[in-house]
């Protein structure tokens, strides 16, 4: 499972430049701008018919390698989620992302026409409210369409009375409204809880699978985890290093697209960056891009997670008899569940892990001390 996985998450990305890198020399771009600018002389709706038409294409060559992980999933035991309602979700999940993507390249692009040394600036400090707006929306509008969410209070009242003591020995109030249970047996096997949102829609989800199979204890020191990064702020940390890389990102793509067409523009008939044709070609750079930036990334999460064990093991010490066994033997079960491979490379783990690897978990959780410092309060 562990090197099938491994082929399929490298042969996916490695296909995906692959494939832009086909279409831009094989002048995809510019055949299809000819077109909707046959259909219409107006932005918006030449938008709406490019910027599909490009991802529905590049998602239809990766289908088969979805299909093939998803089908992976599913005779491991990982998933027991039908090929109907797989394939439902990746439909609205194309549907979203063509909507958004359409409306965001719009306005991406009147800014590279009207700005054309600038546009990245300027493109940076649009995307930062957006990303905001992003995080804020999706547990309400986005989450519900691939997943049942209710309150945790409706079917595990004991347990929301458990965990909402931990909160406030740790001197945090979290409301029974912003406890939800995700029914994930829906569709998988696995065990699992977040933190998701930020204001008025931050809240903590647990899913079904957990609250069904995991002890108290072990139960608590999950929930006690995701407290923390909900008490340590680490959607809004992880939002303002998202914002650091992609200034980097939108910095780059554009230097490198300008030398690009410098250099290829008549042989990829390339007329202008703010010409449609030009998306492959963006794509590709800032695919790349956020590739090789994939280790400061994950490095920065697997930094909010161990914080967030730390946090986790500090809370539940008061109320468990032995938290660090009890954390150990949550990851434990996790890492079995999931059939995690208990010892990655460590060019892996650096590149790809976003949390650390359960067996450094694990051996963190039996090995800590307590804090020598109080938990951070509201």
């Amino acid at each position: 499972l562990h090197r099938s996985n491994l082929v399929l998450s490298l042969g996916s990305t490695v296909f995906g430049f692959a494939v832009l890198a086909a279409l831009i020399a094989v002048r995809f771009g510019p055949k299809v701008q000819t077109v909707v600018e046959c259909i219409s002389k107006k932005r918006l709706l030449q938008a709406a018919i490019f910027v599909p038409s490009l991802l529905l294409t590049l998602s239809i060559f990766q289908l088969p390698l979805e299909l093939y992980g998803h089908h992976i999933a599913r005779a491991y035991g990982l998933s027991v989620q039908g090929w109907g309602s797989w394939l439902t979700d990746w439909a609205k999940s194309e549907l979203l992302t063509a909507i958004f993507a359409t409306l965001l390249l719009w306005g991406l692009y009147a800014l590279i026409r009207r700005a054309p040394r600038r546009w990245w600036l300027y493109g940076w400090l649009a995307t930062l409210p957006i990303m905001a707006g992003m995080v804020f929306v999706a547990p309400v509008l986005i989450d519900p369409l691939f997943n049942r969410f209710e309150p945790l209070a409706n079917t595990h009242p004991e347990l929301t009375s458990q965990l909402r003591s931990l909160a406030h020995s740790a001197g945090l109030e979290i409301p029974p409204s912003r406890i939800f249970l995700m029914h994930a047996s829906d569709k998988v096997t696995t065990y699992n809880a977040y933190v998701t949102g930020f204001g008025a829609t931050k809240r903590i989800v647990v899913w079904d699978t957990t609250a069904r199979d995991l002890t108290l204890p072990q139960t608590l020191f999950v929930f006690g985890h995701e407290m923390g990064h909900y008490q340590l702020h680490h959607i809004y940390l992880g939002l303002a290093f998202g914002a650091l890389l992609s200034f980097a990102g939108f910095f780059l793509t554009q230097r490198l697209a300008q030398a690009a067409l410098h250099r290829f523009a008549p042989r990829w008939q390339l007329r202008s960056l703010g010409d449609w044709a030009s998306l492959p070609l963006l794509m590709l750079l800032a695919s790349l891009l956020f590739f090789l930036g994939s280790p400061l990334a994950n490095a920065f999460s697997r930094w909010e997670e161990h914080q967030a064990d730390l946090y986790g093991l500090a809370i539940t010490r008061p109320v468990t008899s032995d938290a660090g066994q009890a954390a150990a033997q949550s990851f434990q079960l996790l890492g079995e569940k999931s059939y995690s491979y208990p010892n990655p490379s460590p060019l892996l783990v650096f590149w790809s892990y976003s949390p650390p690897p359960i067996a450094q978990r694990i051996q963190f959780a039996l090995s800590s001390a307590p804090p020598a410092h109080p938990l951070p309060r509201q």
